[in-house]
C-alpha cells in the first residue's frame, strides 16, 4: 500500500505589528516605508526602502507614532511625516483588531 502524498502549504511571511506587537501574516498589515523622499505608506507593500508594519486599526496607528514607528524605521518623523501619517490614521476603523486564533 502506497502512501498518499501530503498537500504542500504555501509559506506565508510573518511580520510583527510595531503597535500592539503581534506577530501576524504580512498581507493582514500596512507596511510604512522610508524613502529618500520621507516616510509614507505604501499600499503595495513593494516600495523600496527600510518598513515597518502596522495593524489597520487607529488604535495601533496612534500605539505606533508614540515613538515605535519612528525606532523601527530608525528616523526622526519630522512633522510633514507626522501629518501626513496622521491624515491616513483618520481613514481607519476605531475598533482592535481581534487576535487570531494561534497568536499570542
Amino acid at each position: 500500500m502506497t502512501k498518499k502524498p501530503k498537500p504542500r502549504v504555501k509559506h506565508a511571511p510573518q511580520r510583527t505589528c510595531v503597535g500592539c506587537r503581534l506577530v501576524l501574516p504580512k498581507r493582514t498589515l500596512i507596511r510604512v516605508v522610508r524613502t529618500t523622499d520621507g516616510v509614507r505608506v505604501d499600499p503595495s507593500g513593494k516600495a523600496n526602502g527600510r518598513g515597518a508594519y502596522v495593524h489597520n486599526s487607529r488604535d495601533c496607528w496612534l500605539r505606533a507614532l508614540k515613538g515605535a514607528l519612528a525606532g523601527a524605521l530608525r528616523v526622526e518623523l519630522s512633522a510633514s511625516d507626522r501629518d501626513q501619517l496622521e491624515a491616513f490614521v483618520q481613514t481607519l476603523p476605531e475598533e482592535t483588531p481581534s487576535t487570531p486564533e494561534g497568536a499570542a
